[in-house]
């Protein structure tokens, strides 16, 4: 069955389901119909048997997924708040239902893979990184923070890689990916459809065919910054990480103390919280809730609608953060920011019936 919707394509490929954003234009960024589309079929595959596996890629373009269509949010008509709170609310529902899912997941992040791309991808068993694989989670330049579990994976990556990523927004390629454990394997663009294509003959065989096609990749770059990553982004206060960029007199610290000051105060402060409680959750649903709960109150700060007109439509990159800077981000202010959200309006996962 085709459910060929203009964003995003649901199909079965012999015993494969296939899911295929389809907004290249956006980068394939998505909005509330993908998330309601790839939702729909994964309900429907879970109760068909001869469904054995889930294939996810993008259709055509320069990336797999941008991320979340933020700027529709913060352009909308009825309010960002209320635009907000739905897609937010059916996206983590659907990252829900993607880290629990019984049929083994297979993602090719061919390109760009960002914010909530990265959602879609991290719960797959098998992540494929290619050599134009740019692996970011870019939100506090926006005026919001690594969600869709951003929390649960940057947690659990070497080091103090998590704080690294999570607050400037760096960029990882497929070599990287592979190296810190984002990928699990690395094969060349050129070779994905004919990969793709014994998938769906043999879904039996998925994992041997991986293995046979991935390949050696080259040096991966973030190794030669670990010491740095460890050893400056080491507190889990924002002023002190500042203090340490700016202490020392490396060009790449330096870079990265002026891309960090280019962030969202408040953004940063609510990143460095974030991974300080997630790796205390042990289920999944408790994540996607406090996420939900943060970000429904950090898109209702001036700093996300400010972040994407500054990023993204008016493109002076030039934000105008309130607070405007670390200081002035208080521990109250960001302790209102992770308090829950009364039960009515609470996050809460698809009831599933039993198959």
């Amino acid at each position: 069955m085709t459910r060929d919707l203009a964003d995003a394509l649901t199909f079965v490929d012999g015993n494969v389901g296939r899911m295929r954003l389809n907004r290249p234009k956006a980068i394939n960024a998505l909005n509330l119909n993908m998330v309601k589309a790839m939702t729909d079929a994964l309900l429907q595959w879970r109760m068909d048997h001869d469904v054995q596996l889930v294939m996810l890629d993008h259709a055509e373009g320069r990336g797999f997924c941008a991320g979340g269509d933020v700027v529709s949010i913060a352009k909308s008509a009825t309010g960002h708040g209320a635009a907000g709170d739905a897609f937010f609310y059916q996206e983590y529902r659907l990252n829900h239902l993607m880290y629990t899912y019984m049929k083994p997941g297979i993602v090719f992040m061919d390109g760009i893979t960002m914010g909530g791309g990265v959602g879609i991808t991290l719960p797959c068993r098998y992540r494929i990184a290619t050599e134009r694989t740019v692996f970011a989670m870019p939100e506090t330049g926006i005026g919001l923070f690594p969600d869709v579990g951003g929390g649960r994976y940057l947690s659990r990556l070497p080091g103090r890689l998590a704080q690294y990523l999570g607050l400037t927004g760096g960029r990882l390629d497929g070599a990287e990916c592979l190296e810190v454990g984002i990928a699990t394997h690395y094969i060349p663009s050129d070779r994905l459809e004919e990969v793709k294509e014994q998938i769906c003959l043999h879904p039996e065989g998925a994992a041997v065919i991986l293995d046979r096609a991935s390949e050696k990749p080259p040096h991966a770059g973030i190794l030669d910054h670990m010491e740095a990553i460890n050893r400056l982004f080491a507190s889990d206060r924002l002023e002190d990480v500042l203090a340490a960029l700016e202490a020392e007199p490396d060009e790449w610290a330096q870079k990265q103390l002026k891309i960090l000051e280019s962030k969202s105060p408040l953004s940063c402060k609510v990143t460095l919280r974030l991974l300080v409680v997630s790796p205390h959750f042990g289920d999944f649903a408790d994540e996607m809730r406090l996420e939900f709960g943060i970000v429904h109150r950090l898109f209702r700060q001036p700093d996300f609608v400010e972040g994407v007109r500054a990023l993204l439509i008016d493109k002076d990159n030039d934000p105008q953060w309130s607070p405007a800077t670390p200081p002035e981000v208080t521990d109250e202010l960001v302790n209102r920011i992770f308090e829950p959200l009364p039960k009515q309006q609470a996050w809460k996962p698809i009831e599933l019936p039993d198959i």
